[in-house]
């Protein structure tokens, strides 16, 4: 493709950076890694950074260090990256759905409370894409009925909420690296907790339940291997030297689009943060009720065949055929994720798009309604 989704913003600093450990006896479980964590700790505000090997592995680990496990449920988005509901399914728990507000495409607050149940456990919030829930409301909630709050920030890094950053308002939560994300470790993620006793149970559990005893290692609890190694902490802590800069980037290349994007009918733009700030992870724009999932397809397939890389954020959780089969979901449970994410439209976007490829990206979308409206009759 000519102008692709997505782009990792790599420099001379993070090559050298990973080079040096490549170069050093220590490529896991070395001083790199626990100085990513106590960097990435300090960023946020928490006491504890566990780094592993993907946000996926990060919010397994923080279901199973809560003990949610068999008969629990564990209230949640079904407009979010699949590992959102995946992980509380690992631990044979039932993630209970609710759905969404579609301005923030978070998590509608007001109806959380109708879901809980008395096996209900946790709720796990989602900043998406790079916006912040509305952690206030969900803590309050939380709080009144005794329940975990676990908070996947996967997409926001860098976020803020009411003075806080993303990451530090649950019992845990987790960042992903991934590298479409506003920083990448090439594939990783970190967990963020004040609590000692999670963080301990996390970081045992990454590398295959061992503790220590006075005779040395031992296996206390089942384990993985969701381990991050030193060399791609080397690349997070140098792509953490440049996160603000990155940031700030994003934020600009939002900006081109907001700006060229406004006049356009039947675009519908992603509203600037209430409460704090937003941490552009994708930008996703939807086309408005007048059009179709398949007139949405049409203008993903034309762009696409332009050239222009492009996708859907997000598929619907309860509607994927694992949780269709499971749970007997359907379409129309939950009406305005399907609504949102039947005209969903990520468009092209990293740190280094060119105001001339905003415009080409701005100009293709044009045609492609154009050409819908040549369809329609309009």
């Amino acid at each position: 493709m000519n102008i692709p989704l997505s782009r990792p913003d790599i420099t001379v600093r993070e090559c050298r950076a990973v080079l040096a450990v490549l170069e050093s006896p220590y490529l896991s479980l070395g001083p790199t890694l626990v100085e990513f964590e106590e960097t990435i700790a300090t960023y946020v505000g928490v006491r504890h950074a566990i780094a592993v090997n993907s946000g996926t592995s990060g919010l397994h680990l923080i279901v199973r260090a809560l003990e949610i496990g068999s008969g629990d449920e564990v209230i949640t988005t079904p407009f979010s990256f699949i590992a959102s509901a995946n992980c509380i399914m690992m631990e044979r728990a039932r993630p209970v759905f609710v759905d969404i507000d579609p301005e923030t495409c978070n998590v509608d607050v007001t109806k959380i409370e109708r879901a809980i149940t008395a096996r209900t456990k946790a709720i796990l919030g989602v900043d998406v894409f790079g916006r912040c829930a509305d952690w206030e409301a969900i803590k309050t909630i939380a709080r009144r009925h005794q329940l975990a709050v676990i908070e996947d920030s996967c997409e926001a890094i860098g976020a803020e909420y009411r003075g806080r950053k993303a990451g530090s308002f649950g019992a845990a939560g987790c960042f992903g690296f991934y590298p479409n994300k506003q920083m990448t470790t090439g594939e990783g993620g970190v967990i963020l907790t004040d609590r000692d006793d999670v963080a301990a149970a996390c970081r045992s559990m990454r590398n295959h339940g061992w503790g220590n005893s006075r005779n040395g290692p031992v296996c206390t609890r089942l384990g993985f291997n969701y381990r991050l190694s030193d060399i791609h902490c080397a690349l997070g802590l140098a792509q953490l030297s440049r996160l603000e800069q990155m940031l700030a980037q994003r934020a600009s290349v939002a900006d081109l689009y907001g700006a060229r994007l406004k006049n356009i009918a039947g675009v519908v733009l992603p509203p600037p943060a209430k409460e704090g700030r937003l941490s552009w992870c994708v930008y996703v724009v939807r086309l408005s009720d007048r059009y179709t999932r398949a007139d949405r397809d049409h203008v993903l397939r034309g762009l696409r065949d332009a050239g222009i890389g492009c996708g859907t954020y997000f598929q619907p959780i309860h509607l994927q055929p694992i949780y269709v089969e499971r749970f007997g979901f359907r379409r129309g449970d939950f009406p305005e994720t399907e609504r949102i994410a039947d005209r969903t439209l990520a468009l092209p976007f990293f740190n280094a798009l060119t105001v001339s490829q905003v415009d080409e990206v701005v100009d293709g979308l044009h045609q492609q309604l154009r050409l819908l409206g040549d369809r329609h009759g309009d």
